[in-house]
């Protein structure tokens, strides 16, 4: 009888799913709404609490660098491909 872990792969969908859930309906209490991609963009709905992390902020600051403050979708766009922004999500 061996030891089973679940795969990455699957934790990354479970991710993605959950981040997506709320995609078509309003940004509950404690969270906030990003666009995500280089060129079709998605939009995520995160914990407040992820802007605490270096490395969430770091993604922000090259928003900043990359937007400034005009953000073309009305939103907090992030310049970064899904899949970054998932590997990320997923290790806070």
């Amino acid at each position: 009888m061996g030891i089973r872990f679940p795969k990455i792969t699957n934790a990354k969908n479970s991710v993605r799913r959950a981040l997506q859930a709320s995609q078509a309906t309003a940004v509950p209490k404690g969270h906030f709404a990003v666009y995500v991609g280089e060129t079709e963009r998605k939009r995520f709905v995160v914990p407040i609490s992820y802007l605490k992390h270096p490395s969430f902020q770091n993604l922000l600051s090259q928003a900043e660098e990359e937007f400034g403050f005009n953000h073309p979708t009305g939103g907090l766009t992030i310049p970064c491909s899904e899949e970054v922004f998932l590997d990320l999500v997923s290790s806070l």
